[in-house]
C-alpha cells in the first residue's frame, strides 16, 4: 500500500529570515531544524520514484559520455500495445455478416466485364462500440381485462422465455464478475445502477452471491482435487481483513491472510484462493492431502519465507525459490553499489533471456532443461563464484546492503537454481504474485470481508474467475453456464471445468 505523503506548510518569508540571520551569527537549533525539514521535503518531492526493476532503469548506462548526456533525447514513440486493437481482439463481440447489395460470388465483374467476382478470405471489418448498463432490467406490463358483469379479471400470459426468477443467471454472473473479478464493491455497484435507473441494493447483491455459491461448490472441490495432481505448484499469501473471524488454532496467531495457489499440469493452470488464519504453506498442505499417492513429488515455487513451505508428513516437494526475489535484493541496493549490482543483474538478465528464447521456440520441459544446462548453467556458475569471492577476498562487507543481498543468494542457491536440475522448474513466482492482485484489489476497495462465510464465497468466485483468465476462457460465459446447470454439475463436476464446459453446456441445452 502506498504511504501518504507528509504535508508541510512552508512560509517563504520565514525561510528568508532564517537565511538572513545566518549572516550575523550561528543559527539556532529551531532554525536549523526548520531548514533541514524544508530541504528534505523538497528532495522527497523532486525525487523520481522507480516504477520498474529493469536493469536499464535501475542503473545508469554503462558507457555514457558527457556529450551524449547533454544531447537532447529523441521523442520516444508510443509503447507497443497502446494503439488500436484489431478486430480479432474483440473475441466477445457479436459478428454480423454484411453481404454485398448488388453482387454475389460468381457474378460478372461490373468493371471489366470479362472476369467473375469471388469472395475474399478476409472481409473488411468495421467496429462499432456502444455503451450499456452492466445490469439491464425489463418491466413486462401484462394487460388485464375485467368483466363488468361478473368482475372476473383476465390477465395476459407471461412472454415465453422470461424465466421464473426475478434475477436471471446472467445478472448473477455479472455481479460476481464485477465484485470478485474487477474488485468493484457492492455499494459502488448499487450507486452505479441507481444512477442508471435500475436500483439494486448491496444487500440484495450479497444474497444473490451467497445463494449462487452453494450449487457450484462441487466445481470448486473438483478444482482443488485436480490442482493437487499438478506437476508445478506456485504459492504465496497477502494480508487480509475479516471482521468476524473465529480461530480454530491456539498458537496465539493474530494475522489473517489470503493465500494464492497456482497449479500447473499439462498446460492447464488452476488458481485457488484461501482466506483465513492459515499461511500459504498450510493451505498448500491441505491441497496436497488430495494428491494421488502414486504421483511423483511436485515442484513447489515460492519465496524463501518458511511459512510458504508445507509441513505435511508423508508429502515431499521439490522446493524452488523465486529468482526474482533474489534479484530484487540486489535492485534495492543498486544505487549504492552500481558496478557490483550491474554484474549480478546482467547475469540474471542473460538467464531470463535464455528462458524467453526457450518459450519462443516451444521447447518441451526436458528440452528446456537441456537448453538451460547448456546456456544458463555456465552463467550461474560464474555468478556463484563471483558471489563467494566477494566475501572470500573481502571485497564486500557482509553487514552492508550488498553483503546481505549476496548472503540471501548464497543461502538459497540450491533452491534458486532448481531449474538447472529439474525439468519444468520455473524461474520465479511471478504468476502467484500476479494472482494475489485480485485479493489486494478487493482489500483496497472493499476494505474487508465481514465474516468467514463472505470470505469463502469470495475465494470461490475469485478461484473460478482467475482460472478462466489463466486458460483464456470467458469467465462471464463460464459462470453463467454453471449457474444454469446446477443439477448436471453436481453429478459430474469434472465435466464442468473451464476447459470442457462448453461441450456439456451445449449437450444439456
Amino acid at each position: 500500500m502506498k504511504t501518504s505523503r507528509r504535508r508541510l506548510d512552508v512560509d517563504v518569508e520565514e525561510l528568508d529570515r532564517v537565511i538572513d540571520a545566518a549572516e550575523n551569527g550561528p543559527l539556532s537549533k529551531a532554525d536549523r531544524q526548520k531548514l533541514k525539514t524544508t530541504l528534505h521535503a523538497l528532495v522527497e518531492r523532486l525525487a523520481q520514484k522507480r516504477n520498474t526493476e529493469k536493469t536499464t532503469s535501475v542503473l545508469e548506462p554503462k558507457h555514457s559520455s558527457p556529450a551524449a548526456a547533454e544531447s537532447p533525447k529523441p521523442e520516444s514513440s508510443a509503447p507497443a500495445g497502446h494503439g488500436r486493437n484489431a478486430a480479432s481482439a474483440f473475441t466477445g463481440a457479436e459478428k454480423v455478416l454484411v453481404q454485398h447489395a448488388q453482387l454475389k460470388p460468381g457474378d460478372p465483374c461490373p468493371d471489366c466485364r470479362e472476369g467473375r467476382v469471388y469472395r475474399q478470405k478476409e472481409p473488411k471489418t468495421l467496429i462499432r462500440i456502444v455503451g450499456q448498463a452492466p445490469l439491464k432490467a425489463t418491466v413486462f406490463e401484462m394487460e388485464r381485462l375485467r368483466c363488468n358483469a361478473c368482475c372476473q379479471v383476465f390477465t395476459a400470459e407471461e412472454p415465453a422465455g422470461v424465466g421464473a426468477g426475478k434475477y436471471d443467471m446472467t445478472a448473477v454472473a455479472m455481479i460476481a464478475l464485477l465484485k470478485y473479478g474487477t474488485g468493484m464493491p457492492f455499494n459502488r455497484i448499487e450507486r452505479l445502477e441507481e444512477q442508471l435507473g435500475m436500483p439494486l441494493a448491496a444487500a440484495t447483491q450479497w444474497e444473490l452471491m451467497e445463494a449462487a455459491a452453494k450449487p457450484i461448490e462441487p466445481v470448486m472441490e473438483e478444482l482443488i482435487r485436480q490442482a493437487a495432481q499438478g506437476g508445478v505448484m506456485h504459492n504465496d499469501d497477502t494480508s487480509m481483513r475479516v471482521l468476524k473471524l473465529v480461530r480454530s488454532n491456539d498458537d496465539g496467531r493474530s494475522g489473517v491472510f489470503t493465500s494464492g495457489i497456482v497449479s500447473i499440469s499439462g498446460g492447464r493452470k488452476i488458481a485457488l484462493y484461501f482466506t483465513g488464519w492459515k499461511h500459504a504453506g498450510e493451505n498448500l498442505a491441505d491441497v496436497l492431502r488430495r494428491r494421488a499417492a502414486e504421483l511423483d513429488a511436485p515442484i513447489q515455487m515460492c519465496d524463501a519465507l518458511s511459512r510458504n513451505t508445507p509441513k505435511l508428513a508423508g508429502v515431499q516437494v521439490l522446493l524452488a525459490n523465486c529468482l526474482a526475489h533474489g534479484r530484487r535484493q540486489v535492485v534495492d541496493v543498486a544505487a549504492n553499489f552500481p558496478e557490483e549490482c550491474r554484474y549480478v543483474l546482467e547475469s540474471l538478465g542473460a538467464v531470463y533471456s535464455f528462458d524467453a528464447e526457450a518459450k519462443e521456440r516451444g521447447l518441451t520441459p526436458e528440452e528446456r532443461l537441456t537448453f538451460h544446462q547448456s546456456n544458463s548453467a555456465p552463467v550461474m556458475d560464474d555468478l556463484h563464484q563471483w558471489l563467494e569471492n566477494q566475501f572470500a577476498e573481502h571485497k564486500t562487507e557482509p553487514n552492508s546492503g550488498l553483503g546481505k543481498a549476496i548472503s540471501y543468494l548464497l543461502r538459497h542457491w540450491p533452491e534458486l537454481t532448481l531449474f538447472l536440475r529439474e525439468a519444468g522448474a520455473p524461474l520465479d513466482n511471478n504468476i502467484a504474485e500476479r494472482m494475489l492482485k485480485k485479493a489486494i484489489l478487493h482489500r483496497k476497495n472493499a476494505l474487508f470481508y465481514k465474516t468467514m462465510n463472505g470470505a469463502r464465497v469470495g475465494d470461490l468466485f475469485m478461484s473460478l474467475i482467475h482460472t478462466c483468465e489463466l486458460n483464456q476462457v470467458n469467465p462471464f460465459d463460464y459462470l453463467t453456464a454453471l449457474l444454469r446447470h446446477p443439477a448436471e454439475l453436481s453429478v459430474c463436476p469434472a465435466e464442468w471445468m473451464p476447459w470442457n464446459y462448453r461441450r456439456d453446456a451445449t449437450a444439456s441445452a
